[in-house]
């Protein structure tokens, strides 16, 4: 399990688990981040990335995208 920061531009991976406060899992489930769910890196600027998640393109910050487990 690893950190969805160290995802590459390309790959696709599973959420594992989502850390951090209830309202910060809360909101990211609200976005389609859910425990096994796929996710797609469509690019990386910074730390900061842009995900494919269902059929919505979204930007995550760094601390966000750290708080996503996958595998």
């Amino acid at each position: 399990m690893m950190p969805l920061t160290m995802a590459k531009a390309g790959d696709t991976v599973t959420i594992q688990k989502i850390t951090g406060r209830d309202e910060v899992r809360l909101h990211l489930a609200e976005l389609g981040f859910v425990v096994g769910s796929q996710v797609t890196v469509v690019n990386e600027i910074a730390g900061n990335l842009i995900v494919q998640v269902k059929e919505s393109r979204l930007a995550l910050d760094k601390t966000m995208a750290n708080r996503i487990m996958v595998g």
